[in-house]
């Protein structure tokens, strides 16, 4: 469906490098970004699983790199393979993401800690460190940063998780400040969006969690993937250094009643 929908869509001449995309979110921001006419490189874990995307979202536009966000050869690769199959890297968006654990804060298991925060922080700096200096530090360009509601506010049973995505906030503010004035770095928290990923949060009881949604629903990733073709169009270029919450209205419930 996305290669029929960038079908007759002239290339906009812009690249994008989308982790962790070979489905849910980083999928959806992939399939937004090549319907505007970007080519895009995505990555993750499993090969058959990125064959499939790229056969959706069409190999005229799209390539993909397998790999673990956290290793450094990969993210090296990734940005070459970017670089030598379509000439630049305007965009990253970083959403490749773990949340092994669930439990109290009390109990967790220090090791797992130090995974999420592998996978979920230190890979994204790691990606943004490759663009730039490839390509944006140069040129320009913009990154999106994936992070979460629960990185806003206490998310109990999954607190590794959401320090993770405060301190990608946080990594947004100071890449935003330094990158500054040609390179825009900006964040997105969603709340639930009904992706595999967070699918113990929402599947046989979708009516029920939805329920706390001014919005009536919960997210789904054409709902990210819109927001990030608008962060990293020429439409949002005086915004940088913010996280844009697209939570349904749910932060709306936050207010004393």
């Amino acid at each position: 469906m996305a290669a029929e929908a960038a079908a007759g869509v002239p290339d906009s001449g812009r690249v994008a490098l989308v982790t962790g995309a070979s489905r849910g979110i980083g999928y959806g921001v992939a399939r937004a970004l090549v319907a505007r006419g970007d080519r895009v490189c995505i990555t993750g874990r499993g090969e058959e699983a990125l064959a499939e995307a790229v056969a959706r979202l069409g190999p005229d536009r799209v390539i993909a790199v397998p790999g673990k966000a956290h290793d450094e050869a990969h993210q090296a690769d990734a940005v070459e393979r970017t670089m030598a199959a379509f000439g630049r890297v305007d965009y990253l968006v970083n959403n490749a993401g773990t949340n092994p654990v669930f439990g109290p804060m009390a109990e967790l298991d220090l090791q797992v800690v130090r995974k999420v925060f592998e996978t979920n922080v230190i890979s994204a700096l790691g990606f943004a460190q490759q663009t730039y200096r490839a390509w944006q530090r140069e040129h320009g360009g913009a990154i999106v940063n994936i992070a979460s509601v629960a990185g806003l506010a206490p998310s109990p049973f999954i607190g590794a998780y959401g320090m993770s995505k405060a301190a990608m906030v946080n990594l947004t503010l100071q890449l935003a400040h330094e990158f500054a004035p040609d390179v825009r770095v900006n964040a997105i928290a969603p709340a639930v969006v009904k992706t595999q990923f967070a699918q113990a949060l929402w599947e046989g009881k979708e009516e029920e969690a939805a329920a706390g949604y001014p919005l009536g629903r919960l997210g789904v990733p054409e709902d990210i993937g819109g927001a990030a073709a608008f962060l990293t169009s020429d439409q949002a270029d005086w915004i940088t250094g913010q996280t844009l919450v697209v939570d349904g209205g749910l932060f709306l419930k936050a207010g004393v009643h």
